[in-house]
């Protein structure tokens, strides 16, 4: 049996624990505790993380499946699922001893990029401060990774560029406090608090400048981390298509019986309802389909050791981003079909509405980055930064 089909085999055995506790997840806006540890023993955890570390190392594709399989299940697992195997790729800035002691076979990579905390240069190393909103994930985390700019005498070090000088760090979630506001209309279960770090001292090796990884440590020697951050940002994309693929079965299921109000037929008896389910069903595998295709590209070429240039990461930005909204496409078809039904809270419908759509908004796959990759086919210069990785 594949690494693959031994993973997705887990992923069935632990579905009763991940829908048992989703509502309780939802209500107390953080992944419940049974859901986090089965996740951790099934080793969910470590499905990007280098082999030599106790990870998997799975391609990306095989890695989506999974994703995209939890997600179906329950949102918040998925999307914490996704947030934690994307930050493991971000190991590769890193020396040995960092990966070796925050990277680790039982780590659980929290944090967010966005905005960039201030690191202030102390002997060496720097001192971290600032809050940074968002945070999955953050009361499993035991580590936290995350932007700063670096500030002397009060004001942030310019590149030669006039850009910021950024650097990647990463601490220790024990280091830093969790803010409870995750107040959100959707994923609520997914505990994006805000987390502050207040003058934490980093040694040089936990801050690295964010800059295209010229040597990687031995860990990350594998064809999987050539592709840099593309796996990481095109995560959301499968946990998306999950939430939609569950939207669908839901609106079949209730298609078959419910009659609306003051009728006799069944919903499933409705021509629009029959189109809109077909339309929903190609949104979901088209979009999907374009995403694999996209990837397996990507990585025959990591494998092949080639150049991973800027049309190809223009194109994983482009297919990540059109699944993620032709997801949440599928799932507005079927809400728009199932009536009241879509409103009630026993029902699923709202919650697939309310999360998916809190993906549609998210910096590394919402809409604005089609203009992203619009500026790469007219030959101008991204915006997107992280282009250059």
């Amino acid at each position: 049996m594949s690494a693959l089909a031994n993973v997705l085999t887990v992923v069935d055995q632990i579905e009763p624990i991940l829908r048992e506790h989703a509502a309780t997840a939802e209500r107390e806006r953080r992944l419940a505790t049974p859901v986090a540890k089965a996740l951790r023993d099934a080793g969910l955890y470590r499905l990007w993380r280098p082999r030599a570390l106790g990870g998997f190392e799975l391609d990306p594709i095989a890695g989506f499946e999974v994703l995209e399989a939890v997600a179906r299940i329950d949102s918040a697992a998925g999307w914490n699922l996704q947030i934690a195997s994307a930050f493991d790729m971000f190991g590769q800035w890193f020396d040995e001893q960092t990966v070796r002691e925050l990277f680790g076979p039982d780590a659980i990579i929290g944090g967010a990029l966005n905005p960039p905390r201030r690191a202030a240069p102390v002997a060496d190393g720097y001192q971290l401060s600032g809050r940074t909103p968002f945070v999955s994930g953050a009361h499993q985390a035991s580590a936290f990774l995350g932007l700063a700019n670096v500030v002397e005498d009060g004001d942030v070090r310019k590149g030669g560029d006039g850009a910021p000088v950024t650097l990647l760090t990463v601490c220790r979630a024990s280091e830093a406090e969790i803010l409870p506001n995750w107040n959100t209309m959707g994923m609520c279960g997914t505990g994006s608090h805000d987390v502050n770090v207040a003058g934490v001292v980093l040694p040089e090796q936990q801050a690295v400048p964010l800059a295209p990884v010229e040597k990687r440590t031995s860990y990350y020697e594998g064809p999987l981390y050539r592709l840099t951050i593309w796996p990481a940002v095109a995560a959301m994309a499968p946990t998306a298509l999950g939430i939609a693929r569950a939207g669908l079965e839901a609106a079949i299921l209730t298609a078959t019986q419910k009659a609306p109000a003051y009728t006799v037929k069944t919903l499933k008896d409705r021509p629009v309802v029959q189109s809109q389910i077909a339309l929903a069903e190609a949104s979901i595998d088209s979009s999907r389909a374009y995403l694999y295709r996209v990837f397996e590209e990507a990585w025959e070429r990591a494998v092949a050791a080639q150049p991973i240039g800027l049309d190809l990461k223009g194109r994983m930005q482009l297919a990540a981003t059109h699944a993620v909204l032709e997801a949440a496409k599928a799932v507005d078809l079927v809400h728009a079909i199932v009536g009241a039904s879509g409103i009630r809270e026993e029902q699923p419908f709202s919650k697939h509405f309310r999360d998916v759509h809190v993906i549609t908004q998210h910096g590394f796959v919402n809409a604005s980055k089609l203009e992203s990759v619009g500026q790469i086919r007219l030959g101008l210069s991204p915006e997107w930064p992280f282009f250059a990785l």
